[in-house]
């Protein structure tokens, strides 16, 4: 079964982008510009990894990793931030996710990270 990935960004070239470098490696990708009902979201597409930009307008990023983290039935899926914050490391360890990809980034960068969190599931 193909493993699903979840990608929220503010940014529609990011998310083709990413759709279709990520699809040619097998991946089932479904992406959203906001990530305001994160958890409506992931029961809608039972991602099995989530990557997230921390620059989405209208919510806190920091907030809805934290929800997904917290919440019973969402706390397994990896999630992986994504941004051109230099702080990205250490953002990273404050909401408790499981990963980063810094922006600008390789396809062999956004390839391997992906797989490796991936695998975990």
């Amino acid at each position: 079964m193909k493993e699903k990935i979840l990608i929220y960004d503010d940014d529609e070239e990011i998310l083709l982008l990413c759709k279709a470098i990520l699809s040619r490696y097998d991946y089932v990708v479904e992406t959203l510009l906001k990530c305001e009902n994160v958890l409506a979201d992931i029961q809608k597409y039972t991602p099995d990894l989530i990557l997230m930009d921390l620059l989405i307008p209208k919510i806190c990023r920091e907030k809805s990793i934290e929800i997904i983290k917290q919440n019973e039935s969402s706390k397994q899926i990896p999630v992986l931030v994504f941004s051109a914050n230099s702080d990205i490391k250490e953002i990273c360890k404050k909401v408790n996710a499981d990963g980063y990809i810094e922006k600008p980034f390789s396809i062999n960068t956004l390839i391997e990270t992906i797989a490796k969190h991936a695998r975990t599931i």
